[in-house]
């Protein structure tokens, strides 16, 4: 996540998916931003949504309202100024810095763990998503991405996890098939969905202690973000099961 990013129309579907996810189950969330620093692109500029709300504010009409005056404010684009909006109910924030050094990298999780300790829940905000092949742990550019040994932790500490994944160059189904099966293998006895936007898909783990909310979770997302936010959906996890590659477990639009 970048700054420059904050308020424009992917932020709105975000900010959106979290206070649906937040009312449907009450989770206690921390979102970790995993800021890096602004670049100078145009990216993040894609605020005229803001000048079409007959369109845009039936989703989320309060967070719509807010999210224009906090632009209109003129104060700089920060996350900051969610953070202290309490548009994100229930939620606490790591706002630190990124680094890409694998030393600086090791000790900015732990500060990310021991700030998770009171959640249920985790979202994870990689400027791009989960690890590729190209970006190795501690090399340059690796803080833009969230690696599975970071999943693998904060889920063997009991939370829930929601992450943030751009699409890539890959059918859409194929790839959000494929990273669900991925995410399943790296945690364990989870249940796996997915909510994807135009250019952003959300990863979802639910621990066993919450998959009692996945419906309600669904429902909310499909009755507010009707035409926006698409749910996707894989067969339930098995601890120590070997990936289900029958029909019934190919993902599913819903």
């Amino acid at each position: 996540m970048k700054d420059q990013y904050s308020g424009d129309i992917n932020d709105y579907r975000k900010y959106g998916l979290l206070r649906v996810i937040i009312r449907a189950s009450g989770f206690r969330i921390l979102v970790a931003w995993m800021l890096t620093p602004d670049d100078g692109s145009t990216d993040g500029k894609f605020i005229s949504y803001l000048e079409h709300p007959g369109k845009w504010s039936r989703h989320d009409p309060i967070l719509f309202q807010k999210i224009k005056e906090l632009l209109a404010s003129g104060r700089k684009r920060r996350v900051s100024l969610i953070e202290g909006s309490g548009l994100i109910p229930k939620a606490e924030y790591f706002s630190s810095l990124v680094p890409d050094t694998a030393s600086g990298r090791s000790s900015w999780f732990s500060s990310l763990t021991q700030r998770a300790q009171g959640s249920d829940c985790v979202f994870l905000d990689p400027d791009n998503g989960l690890e590729v092949k190209s970006k190795a742990y501690g090399g340059k550019d690796s803080s833009k991405f969230l690696y599975w040994c970071e999943v693998e932790a904060l889920w063997a500490s009991g939370k829930s996890l929601l992450i943030y994944q751009h699409f890539i160059r890959e059918k859409r189904l194929n790839f959000i098939q494929r990273m669900l099966e991925a995410l399943r293998n790296a945690t364990p006895g989870s249940f796996v969905e997915a909510f994807s936007t135009p250019r952003v898909v959300f990863l979802m783990a639910l621990q066993p202690k919450h998959q009692e909310f996945h419906r309600a979770i669904v429902s909310s997302v499909q009755e507010n973000w009707k035409g926006q936010i698409h749910h996707w959906e894989l067969t339930r996890a098995q601890q120590g099961a070997p990936a289900d590659r029958s029909p019934a477990a190919r993902a599913r639009v819903g």
